[in-house]
């Protein structure tokens, strides 16, 4: 593999371009994407910060990717542990220095995500739902920074609600699907400590909150009936079959496969908070 190719890869575009987006959606729903650069710079900080909290996640991951995730760019051997952290630490440096341009506020909110991000992946991620909970906090955290970009951040916390729960609920399946992996590192996710059962019943309750929350701006009036028939099909649907199939089959590749599915409808979760403002 190219080593540019495997610098990228150890991004995941995907979720840096979900982040970006996210910050965007965070200053857009507040009310305003003006000024403009702010909002660059806050969509360029989040991005740069998700790639480094990738890198440093593989870094700190790398023995239970080899099982878990073993085409990966640190676990496949295309690049070596001190250049990933390397680079992770200079991403994120950048990511500081962006969000510095912003407004104090903004660089106090860098520096408390890169302690998180940090934390997540050297032992959070480890502990049971401590590192759930961190990931689900940050990726509700990007919205926040867009309206903080902009100063104003209230309607903001809406699309931040429900990417917490969403998130909550996907990294707790990934936790079923990544059990071989996490045993040998004595990991204490929730389902080694309490079991599957356990956890797909925690994802379910989650789920269903979540899907009642979609529900509330428009009955509140605040979004649309286009927001609610989006999000109703493209969102809710979509997290009900996610329930079905992982009852009906827990296994490692149909986990993975409902989780790839969940992060692709991200997007449309995007979609339907835009949409929201019409």
């Amino acid at each position: 593999m190219h080593r540019i190719k495997a610098y990228f890869l150890l991004t995941r575009p995907v979720n840096v371009v979900i982040g970006g987006l996210s910050i965007f959606m965070g200053a857009f729903i507040a009310g305003s994407i003006q000024p403009m650069r702010n909002v660059l710079l806050a969509m360029a900080s989040g991005s740069l910060m998700a790639a480094a909290a990738n890198a440093i996640n593989d870094y700190f991951d790398i023995n239970i990717d080899r099982i878990n995730k073993p085409h990966r760019p640190l676990a496949a051997g295309h690049l070596s542990p001190a250049e990933a952290y390397i680079f992770a630490m200079w991403l994120f440096l950048l990511g500081i220095l962006a969000g510095s341009l912003i407004s104090w506020r903004a660089l106090v909110i860098a520096i408390v995500a890169f302690a998180i991000l940090y934390g997540y992946s050297a032992r959070l991620k480890r502990t049971m739902l401590w590192g759930n909970l961190s990931v689900s906090f940050m990726t509700a955290l990007a919205f926040i920074y867009g309206g903080v970009a902009v100063n104003r951040f209230y309607m903001s916390l809406i699309p931040a609600g429900f990417a917490f729960l969403f998130h909550l609920g996907r990294e707790i399946i990934k936790d079923v699907e990544d059990k071989k992996g996490d045993i040998t590192e004595n990991a204490r996710t929730l389902p080694l400590v309490h079991g599957n059962h356990m956890a797909f019943t925690v994802v379910t309750s989650i789920f269903i909150v979540l899907i009642i929350a979609t529900i509330m701006p428009y009955a509140f009036g605040i979004f649309g009936m286009t927001y609610l028939l989006v999000v109703t099909i493209g969102v809710d649907l979509v997290m009900i079959y996610v329930i079905a199939s992982m009852w009906r089959d827990p296994s490692p590749p149909n986990l993975g496969r409902i989780s790839t599915l969940l992060k692709m409808d991200m997007f449309v979760g995007l979609i339907a908070i835009y949409t929201g403002r019409f």
